[in-house]
Order: structure tokens, then sequence, then C-alpha cells
């Protein structure tokens, strides 16, 4: 009888929790923003139990519900961080945001190559939001960042990225990089150039150098 009124009690307690993944799941695609927000971090403490679902979700024709779906994915530690590269192709800039602000709060270092290309996106949060995981890789980013910057010679809005990432990380590999990018036209990039030899100790010699 015991072991009867257990089985019970655990079915009872698994459709409990599956009925709860269910309505937390409709919330968090209704089109409410507080209710999906709410239902957002609620999903995340399901961990792995919530990530097919939500992936299911992430290949949705509605970029809103992909957004949320990959917003939630983004927070769960054990979610497949591979999958995240593909979802960098999504034809939604805002979908791509989310992806890469994920991929900020979790570095990869295989996304190095695709976040470098959002550094000539037209969208600026995107470029931006590109340019912050990039230096959250650190220093698994440097030779990926040299060699954008070797290639990509425009004084441009995604040469001043890089830079910013590359003096932000602050790894002495790129020190001939930033004492070149001294001398360029941009004031922008000569200060970021600065700063990067700042962080590696290196001003009294730049300034020693004019």
């Amino acid at each position: 009888m015991d072991s009867h009124r257990y089985r019970r009690s655990a079915r009872s307690s698994t459709r409990a929790k599956i009925n709860n993944l269910d309505a937390l799941l409709a919330d968090l695609t209704c089109g409410n923003d507080a209710l999906a927000e709410t239902a957002m971090h609620k999903l995340v403490a399901f961990g792995t139990e919530a990530v097919s679902a939500l992936r299911e979700l992430a290949n949705s024709p509605d970029s809103d519900v992909r957004w949320w779906a990959i917003s939630t994915l983004a927070q769960i530690d054990d979610a497949d961080v591979d999958w995240f590269l593909a979802a960098l192709d999504d034809e939604s800039v805002e979908v791509q945001q989310a992806v890469v602000l994920g991929l900020t709060a979790r570095p990869y270092p295989k996304a190095a190559p695709a976040l470098l290309d959002f550094l000539q996106h037209s969208d600026s949060m995107l470029r931006s939001l590109a340019m912050n995981a990039l230096v959250a890789l650190g220093t698994d980013a440097t030779l990926a960042l040299l060699g954008f910057l070797e290639s990509h010679t425009a004084q441009d809005a995604a040469r001043l990225s890089a830079v910013r990432a590359i003096a932000s990380i602050a790894d002495k590999r790129a020190i001939p990089v930033l004492m070149a990018a001294l001398e360029e036209d941009s004031a922008l990039i000569r200060h970021w150039a600065e700063e990067g030899l700042e962080k590696l100790g290196l001003d009294m010699v730049y300034m020693k150098l004019d």
C-alpha cells in the first residue's frame, strides 16, 4: 500500500511539474512583457527540463517568441552553447542581439568569427553587444581581433570597436598594434589605443616616444 501511494504521489508530482512548465511557456509567449519576464525567470530555474521546449519555441516563425525563448535559454547553464552559433544567423536583429548577449554571459571561443562579422553590422546595438562579447572572451579573442585589424584597415566603426575590444582585453600580444594605432587619423581610435597601452603599463613608454 505504501509503495502504491508513493508511485501515485510521484506521478502526481510529475504531472504538476509538466503542467506548471506548460503554463510558464504559455506566459512566455502570450505577448504580455510583464508575464513573459516573470515566466522567463521561473523557466531558468527549471534548468535542463525546460531546454527542449524552449528550443522548439526558438524555431517559431514569430520573432518575438524566438527572442523570449533564446533570452531564456541564454540564462540556463546547461544549454548547449553550440546551438547558439546557429541562432546567430537569425533573420531578426533583435534575436541576434539576444544571442550575442547570451554569449557575453557565457563566453564561447568558437563564436569569435561571427562576433567579428557583427562589428561591421549596420545595427549599432548589435555592434556594441558583439564588442562586449569579444571582450568577455578575453585573450581567447586576441588572435582573431588582431587578424581582423590587419585585414580591416578602414577607420570606421568596425575598426574602432575592434581596437576598443583589444584595448579592453589588455593582452601583451596586442602591443605592436596598439602602438601603431597611436598614429591613425581617428581621434577615437588613438584614444582607445592609449587606454589599452595604459592598461598594459606602457603609457610612459609612448609618452617618451612622443
